[in-house]
């Protein structure tokens, strides 16, 4: 097995551009996830006990980290993890256009918006690595 090296000289560009942006990808939101394990009693879950459950908040947080591990795994190699790409897509967008839609109505933070755009930023790159490939 060889090490992981962010350009081969077998690769082409597209391959190239895919295994950079899974990378940043999965980096970024291990970096984001990993400390919201520890945030749980932050999150102010008195304005809507309803809506709040800590196994609500630990699975959003644990499906999320799976999620970058995921991205992480598709940079290693992303021709042989192409079919995983739609999903990732879904993923992105999906919270994505909430987070915007939430923030147009007024119900979500605007910083939660800015996540949601970084979100849909990330799905338009993964989105142009999966054509790419």
């Amino acid at each position: 097995m060889s090490g992981f090296r962010l350009h081969r000289p077998e690769d082409p560009r597209g391959v190239r551009f895919a295994r950079v942006v899974f990378l940043a990808a999965g980096i970024w939101g291990v970096l984001l996830f990993v400390p919201m394990y520890f945030t749980e009693l932050l999150v102010p879950g008195a304005e809507s006990p309803a809506q709040f459950h800590p196994e609500n908040f630990y699975g959003f947080v644990g499906v999320g980290l799976a999620w970058q591990v995921a991205f992480l795994i598709v940079s290693r190699d992303p021709q042989r993890f192409r079919p995983l790409i739609p999903a990732a897509l879904i993923e992105k967008f999906a919270f994505g256009l909430a987070a915007l839609i939430l923030g147009a109505y007024g119900r979500v933070p605007a910083s939660l918006v800015g996540f949601g755009l970084i979100d849909l930023l990330l799905g338009v790159l993964f989105a142009i690595s999966y054509q790419m490939l």
